[in-house]
């Protein structure tokens, strides 16, 4: 038996879940920190917060590239190319002195962060079965809020009370490229990911493959992905500036705001789970996410009332609302892509529906930061408010009009 027959879909998944881990600890990073760069470099929120709006632009157009570049190439080099991009992008953050260099250069680093979601998705198709699959996708969504509770609760907070905010992207860096080395050992027996756990329902039908266009006109992925940017709205905008909040409304330390959003990810996680759990009590991923936008909704409604006067409740609040979106995404971004398997665009396709959520995270990190200057927070939780009910109304159409979501 080769070797590539002898590494267990345990293994597979725990590599997979490092290289997430170590996606999300290089890039929101940046936001852990950013209400620290905000005050110690002396620049405004919205200038401070470009990095992370051109960061998710560049990485929503790195994913249709990734996702295209994927389904042609071996997905673990592009996956460590990706990682050691990302951890190049993050050393130059760390010794950068010059703020407009700095967004540049997060720019280039959400392009880096692009290889590797889509080539991950591919490379878990054809080395999982779909009950493997379904497994390490909540693995994997697991691994990157970990990679998050680590950022807000002990590097960042650590960091810029040691030596400051840069440190944070030496320490990040640093990682990216020991996880690429342990990623290219992990996979060495992988080298044409065709190993026995692929499963025989999801082999590629190439008789069956479409041009882009098409298969999302026939299919009715536009629905999918409006509600995807939602989605991105809703998770990025308040991760992002959740600190900001804590520090505008409560007056704390941006290290204790930092630390105190580290409910975020643990909220994020516990999601993950609560979210297979009620998937297995309702009939679809689409009858799933509408229960997600329903207590999405019921949250904003809490937090108008109650985000001046009440911290601990409001980001409770916040967390909840974070963690339904990432419910959301567990359901129609890690789940849906094998869907495409059959068509051999399952690369593609997930880069296309994963860049709809750094729409809506762009859309947010820099409306947000605009909306909360200009008009304050109570406006910006009606804004949220109803981003998740169009979330939910866009659902529940999709339930009829959407091929792709009816495919059970």
């Amino acid at each position: 038996m080769s070797e590539q027959r002898k590494i267990s879909w345990v293994k597979i998944a725990a590599l997979c879940c490092m290289v997430y881990f170590t996606s999300y600890m290089t890039r929101y990073n940046y936001a852990a920190v950013l209400s620290e760069i905000e005050a110690s470099e002396g620049v405004g929120r919205t200038f401070a917060g470009m990095a992370v709006t051109l960061a998710f632009i560049t990485y929503g157009l790195g994913q249709v590239v990734s996702g295209y570049i994927g389904d042609k190439v071996v997905p673990k080099y592009l996956i460590a190319i990706g990682m050691v991009a990302t951890g190049i992008c993050n050393f130059a953050v760390g010794l950068c002195s010059d703020m407009y260099v700095t967004v540049c250069i997060w720019a280039l680093n959400g392009f880096a962060q692009a290889f590797l979601w889509p080539p991950l998705v591919k490379f878990m198709t054809q080395t999982l079965n779909s009950e493997q699959h379904g497994k390490a996708n909540a693995m994997v969504i697991t691994a990157s809020s970990i990679a998050t509770v680590l950022i807000y609760i002990l590097v960042a907070p650590l960091c810029i009370e040691i030596s400051g905010w840069r440190l944070t992207f030496f320490v990040c860096g640093t990682w990216a490229l020991i996880a690429t080395a342990l990623w290219l050992y992990g996979t060495r027996g992988l080298a044409n990911e065709k190993v026995a756990n692929k499963p025989a329902e999801v082999k590629q039908d190439s008789g069956k493959k479409s041009g882009a266009l098409r298969l999302i006109l026939e299919l009715g992925v536009i629905p999918l992905m409006i509600i995807i940017v939602m989605q991105g709205i809703l998770r990025d905008g308040i991760t992002t500036w959740l600190p900001t909040y804590i520090t505008d409304t409560f007056k704390l330390s941006t290290s204790s705001s930092i630390l105190t959003s580290g409910i975020l990810p643990i909220f994020a996680i516990i999601s993950v789970w609560v979210t297979q759990w009620l998937r297995g009590k309702c009939s679809s991923e689409v009858s799933t996410t509408i229960v997600l936008w329903i207590v999405s909704i019921v949250c904003a409604v809490g937090l108008l009332f109650l985000h001046k006067s009440q911290m601990l409740i409001s980001v409770v609040l916040m967390s909840t609302m974070t963690a339904c979106a990432h419910g959301i995404n567990l359901m129609l971004i890690c789940n849906i892509p094998i869907r495409f398997v059959k068509y051999g665009n399952v690369s593609f396709f997930s880069g296309i529906i994963n860049a709809c959520t750094y729409v809506g995270s762009a859309l947010s990190s820099y409306g947000i930061a605009l909306v909360s200057e200009k008009a304050g927070w109570n406006t910006t939780i009606i804004i949220w408010g109803a981003v998740a009910v169009i979330g939910f109304v866009l659902t529940l159409y999709s339930i009829k009009r959407s091929k792709l979501l009816r495919d059970e």
